[in-house]
């Protein structure tokens, strides 16, 4: 045999995985590190003082030739990565809608990395699809969701909008998207999906990736509470098909990104009904409100609705990514994107659910089960009380603001995010306004002790306290309000 056809075998420990003992070690040391780590956060700042590239600038330009141990690796999680961290896990982050990783969610998602499989098909892992179908069954009826509304799990609502989007253009009768596609097509109308003012950006991502364009999307204005006005929603349609659009669906929304208003969804779903209009409610934040049965009334109307997304990644302590879409009509979303190769097809597939044939994904991680851990680790009563707290810290908070002369709220509390402006007495320029709650937000962040972000109302800055951590205790509210005033004090003083 020629020489450049020889094959030589390499030294076994140049092979395969990390053998089972140094796994076994450094395994524990990470669980103790991760357990440290929660259990001492508040002495962490919350957010990090670094400059972009920072860290960039520290890591090699280029992967090591050689292996390096895990020792090393684990030391430079350390010296490198935790000072440039924003900690999500924090009890003193009040940004966005936070997601807070449990500890019993955290050892799922260790178990679903152990597994490694792929749950695109029943065969490929019948637990994952199994796991998924009972999960999802628990969860909808703790939401005091219709039976019949058929549950899968995706990564986040941005999918699974844009997948609602999809079943229901896929739905207008003689359309035939799926064969015919959009392009190119005299014989379609333009089509009009309908959602509020205050709907999050990931509506017309959707639209976009659906190919029904901005101009496709048509945003209903807002009643003095930042809720979409049903009326103008009547009328917009009306109008509309008048100049030969197609209306084809509407998003209602249940906890907006800015100020969590709760749009009117009975009213919303008769007009969709009347109108045969997919009614979708991204409810990513806000739903989860319902699993205290005091707040179910946050759902209402949503059994009119054909689909309807919760994250327990947002407000239910599973580590993220977890997004629980539910739909009415699962026949019109398969239609939408049900393709199989031959070489996925089973002898099962008459008899079970294959979940990659309802969304754009064929990979699917075993997700189902950090839903299960946590579940089953808090149960029912447990997730109630936990999301009851967080709405007896926020009323707290709101009572501050509404009582200090130089802090206004700028918004209803329909949940448990506060928005809310300092407003100190003689001042009362917009601009002015505006750039003093920039800067108070910035020394706020730059201290490291709490995290918050803003949003814009009616040309206004504001900021946003959000309550929905795992973690926040009383004190961290408390502490919050002192830091806000001390900031407030400091940013005037300068101004």
């Amino acid at each position: 045999m020629p020489n450049a056809m020889k094959q030589t075998t390499p030294p076994k420990e140049l092979l395969g995985d990390m053998p089972p003992a140094e796994f076994r070690q450094h395994g524990h040391q990470l669980v103790d590190w991760i357990a440290d780590f929660l259990e001492r956060i508040d002495d962490v700042p919350v957010t990090t003082g670094m400059q972009p590239g920072e860290l960039r600038d520290k890591l090699p330009t280029a992967a090591p030739r050689s292996g390096e141990s895990m020792s090393d690796i684990l030391a430079d999680v350390d010296r490198l990565i935790m000072p440039s961290m924003t900690h999500w896990n924090h009890p003193a982050n009040f940004a966005y809608f936070n997601s807070s990783g449990s500890s019993p969610g955290i050892l799922g998602e260790m178990l679903s990395a152990a597994y490694n499989v792929n749950c695109m098909t029943w065969q490929s892992c019948p637990a994952g699809t199994e796991l998924e179908q009972v999960t999802l069954g628990w969860l909808r009826d703790l939401l005091g969701l219709p039976r019949d509304m058929w549950g899968i799990i995706y990564d986040t609502a941005s999918t699974a909008s844009m997948q609602a989007i999809a079943a229901a253009r896929e739905q207008i009768a003689g359309l035939n998207v799926r064969e015919e596609g959009l392009a190119g097509r005299a014989d379609v109308p333009r089509l009009r999906l309908y959602a509020s003012e205050q709907a999050h950006m990931s509506i017309d991502k959707g639209a976009l990736t659906c190919g029904i364009g901005l101009k496709g999307i048509r945003k209903i204005p807002l009643d003095e509470s930042y809720r979409m006005r049903p009326d103008l929603l009547e009328r917009a349609i009306a109008e509309d098909r008048k100049d030969g659009w197609l209306p084809f669906c509407v998003v209602a929304t249940v906890g907006t990104t800015s100020t969590t208003a709760l749009d009117p969804v009975p009213e919303i779903a008769k007009i969709c009904e009347r109108e045969d209009l997919w009614l979708h409610v991204d409810a990513a934040h806000g739903g989860i409100a319902a699993l205290d049965p005091e707040r179910r009334y946050v759902l209402d109307g949503c059994d009119g609705a054909d689909s309807i997304v919760a994250n327990p990644h947002k407000w239910m302590f599973v580590p993220i990514d977890l997004s629980a879409f539910y739909t009415r009509k699962p026949d019109v979303l398969k239609r939408a994107f049900s393709l199989v190769p031959e070489y996925l097809r089973s002898v099962h597939d008459a008899n079970v659910e294959n979940y990659m044939e309802y969304g754009v994904a064929l990979g699917r991680r075993f997700r189902a089960l950090k839903l299960w851990f946590v579940l089953r680790y808090f149960g029912a009563e447990g997730l109630a009380r936990r999301i009851s707290e967080h709405f007896r810290l926020a009323g707290m908070f709101t009572d501050w603001i509404d009582r200090h002369p130089s802090f206004e709220r700028m918004a209803p509390v329909p949940l448990t995010t506060v928005c809310f402006r300092a407003h100190p007495a003689g001042v009362d320029d917009e601009e002015t306004l505006n750039g003093l709650n920039d800067r108070l937000m910035t020394a706020v962040n730059a201290s490291g002790r709490m995290f918050i972000t803003q949003t814009k109302l009616n040309g206004c800055t504001i900021l946003r306290l959000v309550v929905s951590h795992l973690r926040t205790e009383e004190k961290h509210i408390v502490n919050a309000w002192q830091l806000l005033q001390e900031k407030c004090r400091e940013v005037c003083a300068t101004s």
